[in-house]
């Protein structure tokens, strides 16, 4: 068990390291965006998978937290959250016997977009359970895909009189990384349109749409100034990875506030050094990580293995040195580790388990 406070170049690495004052400053910033904007905030857990930040961000003024999985929403309850709502559908028995377990202790919505989804619920809870129509972007991953589609899903909402229609989900997650900003807004405007129109069939056969949720770190801005959202379902904006580094963002600016910690384990070849951050430590889906500090200017990374990375450029540290790297994804880097080490300053503070890490559902 580490002794906290302590200094960061004395936590073993590779290590997850997160600056309170810049998460403290991302959390604020979305937060009076929100507010500013008449539009709740119900920031996604996927990202940071931790009780402590998600508890912030309700501090804050949030509404409550997104969970991918039902497992993530359990763990999360058990630290205090009493408001969730689960992105993804909940389809099998025993999972949906969790679901209703979970739905007696806390505020609980899912999606549906299947009507035999629909009835497995309404037969598997006790209790009334907010549903949401979860309309597919275009994506086709999960979701209705069509406005006929979302009408009958209400209807077979509406004849298990357990269940009770919330709203709609839209998530556009493919337009979340279109690095030009104009180019990114003319696509969440056409796929506006399309929620509009299918809203406006839900609404035509006599349903309400008390919430209308989804969106993202890409899109929030954009979605805002639209106007059909009620609720906004951000998530990396906590942290800022490179990913939405190399955007064009609109609204209020973020800040990078999660690193990775890495020490040159070898340093025998010309023009590079190694690392002991690897595969293990970073996400790989998204290209490499950036070389922040520790490393002169324009030095590059690039993965070598499981357990090793190489720093290539000149001039670069020699045995022993301390480098920091910003994660290419932040939500699956997160998965990789099992707490935060907390900055002010140099020293860390404390540490902050990741609660939900790793569950399936």
């Amino acid at each position: 068990m580490d002794a906290f406070p302590l200094p960061r170049r004395d936590v073993p690495t590779p290590a997850l390291m997160l600056d309170r004052a810049a998460l403290e400053r991302n959390i604020a910033a979305m937060a009076a965006f929100a507010e500013a904007q008449g539009i709740a905030l119900r920031p996604h857990a996927k990202t940071h998978k931790s009780g402590a930040i998600a508890c912030r961000q309700i501090a804050a003024g949030a509404v409550g937290i997104c969970c991918a999985k039902l497992a993530e929403a359990e763990a999360l309850a058990g630290d205090g959250v009493r408001d969730v709502h689960l992105t993804s559908p909940v389809v099998t028995p025993a999972v949906i016997a969790r679901l209703a377990a979970l739905n007696r202790r806390i505020a609980l919505s899912v999606v549906a977009d299947h009507v035999d989804n629909v009835r497995m619920l309404g037969a598997g809870v006790d209790a009334p359970l907010r549903v949401f129509v979860d309309l597919d972007p275009g994506s086709h991953r999960t979701g209705v895909t069509s406005a006929a589609a979302a009408v009958e899903l209400a209807r077979a909402i509406a004849a298990t009189g357990t269940l009770q229609l919330a709203g709609v989900q839209f998530y556009c997650g493919s337009h979340q990384h279109i690095q030009d900003l104009a180019e990114r807004r003319a696509a969440i405007m056409e796929r506006t349109g399309y929620l509009r129109s299918v809203l406006d069939a839900l609404r035509g056969a006599g349903f309400e749409v008390p919430v209308v949720t989804g969106g993202g770190t890409g899109t929030f801005a954009i979605d805002a100034e639209l106007g059909v959202f009620t609720e906004l379902q951000v998530g990396s904006y906590v942290f800022l990875d490179r990913e939405y580094s190399d955007c064009e963002l609109a609204g209020p600016r973020f800040e990078p506030a999660l690193f990775v910690d890495a020490t040159v384990v070898s340093a025998n070849t010309p023009g590079m050094v190694t690392i002991d951050a690897g595969l293990k430590a970073f996400a790989t889906d998204a290209g490499v990580p950036v070389v922040l500090g520790g490393a002169p200017e324009g030095s590059r990374y690039a993965f070598t293995g499981d357990e090793h990375g190489a720093l290539i450029g000149d001039g670069l540290p020699g045995l022993g040195a301390r480098v920091t790297l910003m994660p290419p994804h932040c939500d699956p880097t997160v998965n990789l580790y099992d707490r935060y080490h907390v900055l002010d300053g140099d020293m860390v503070s404390e540490a902050w388990p990741v609660t939900a890490r790793g569950r399936s559902t």
